[in-house]
């Protein structure tokens, strides 16, 4: 018997709804989560059997046990398909029936599922940006703390670098009592976290092979080992993305557009991209930013200082992650190193 599956899971449960393509009947029941138990509740369904989950935090092993049942998962975007319902009210069952109804009318809004090896792969990747953030937050804590009082900024270009931490050490020394003692804690923590960054540097190297397809991101500007790894683990298929600008849409490097007459205004971007690409494009930016007056003639760094004296730093730096995220499409595609549009020009709309 053909068949719509939707689910509406939550942490400890899922709600289910079965409906018959022909007579349009339901079937509606609460399923306890537990190992085996998505996989048991499909055991009797048709081979093939669409079943619609929603994009939430846990659906790694709902998606897993799906595929073990020989059903065929469909992962719903869940801000297109609460437009598309238009429901007043939400619950669990008004959700998973309209999960159905977008089923029966060929209409469900679906994401693009990677295969459990990248999914596992992309934990290495995400986790480190995690942990570089915390840094982040960390370095941006100690710095106010000094300027509280009174010490001046440091003349190092990384002000908690090797070189500068006798500097460091020596401006502590000059902190009150319990000021110093809390910002030694906090630097011991900022410590602790570039060690274990470096420890996933280690095991990225070791264990993500530098493919082709890393081997062309790396050749874009301000991409390095781990921020090529970062792209193509996210990307997964370039297959999936119709042209260069879906892909900066998905990146996060695309602001909104409001137009109306002869007015446009460009504002923020949307919240639901990509962030771990956004971010990738991001540093790649920035670092053709710090790096621009090293290789001026390159067609970013004109970019850059170009858009730095119209609009500032961080749109510039916003419109350089834009033409890299725009690039990576295009390297990825044609299967060919990057080329810069300023030293190696080619007929028509290029990289």
């Amino acid at each position: 018997m053909e068949e719509y599956i939707a689910f509406d899971s939550h942490k400890r449960y899922t709600w289910v709804e079965h409906q018959e393509a022909n007579t349009g009947k339901t079937r509606a029941y609460r399923l306890e989560h537990g190992t085996g138990a998505i996989r048991q509740a499909l055991a009797g369904c048709a081979r093939g059997t669409a079943v619609a989950v929603e994009a939430t935090a846990n659906w790694y092993w709902i998606i897993d046990e799906i595929e073990q049942a020989s059903c065929v998962p469909k992962l719903v975007h869940p801000r297109k398909a609460k437009l598309m319902m238009g429901l007043i009210n939400k619950t669990d069952k008004l959700d998973a029936h309209g999960f159905n109804t977008l089923q029966r009318n060929g209409t469900l809004p679906t994401v693009w599922i990677p295969p459990g090896v990248l999914r596992e792969l992309r934990e290495l990747t995400r986790t480190r940006l995690v942990l570089v953030a915390q840094r982040t937050r960390w370095k941006n804590r100690i710095t106010a703390t000094l300027a509280k009082w009174g010490m001046p900024p440091s003349a190092y270009s990384d002000p908690y670098g090797k070189k500068a931490r006798v500097e460091l050490e020596q401006q502590l020394e000059r902190l009150p009592e319990q000021t110093r003692w809390a910002t030694q804690q906090m630097l011991a923590q900022l410590d602790s976290l570039s060690e274990q960054a470096q420890q996933f540097e280690k095991r990225l190297e070791e264990l993500v092979e530098v493919t082709p397809m890393m081997q062309w991101l790396m050749t874009l500007p301000g991409v390095g080992v781990i921020l090529g790894a970062t792209i193509a683990l996210e990307i997964g298929e370039i297959e999936r993305f119709a042209n260069a600008e879906r892909l900066a849409s998905y990146s996060g490097t695309t602001p909104r557009v409001h137009s109306s007459g002869d007015r446009t205004r460009h504002g923020r971007t949307r919240p639901d991209v990509n962030r771990y690409l956004k971010w990738a494009f991001a540093e790649a930016a920035n670092s053709v930013a710090v790096n621009h007056r090293r290789n001026p003639e390159r067609h970013v760094s004109r970019l850059y200082t170009r858009l730095r004296a119209s609009k500032g730093h961080a749109r510039a730096v916003g419109a350089v992650a834009r033409h890299l995220a725009e690039a990576a499409f295009h390297v990825l595609q044609r299967k060919e190193v990057y080329r810069d549009p300023s030293l190696n020009p080619r007929p028509g709309k290029g990289v």
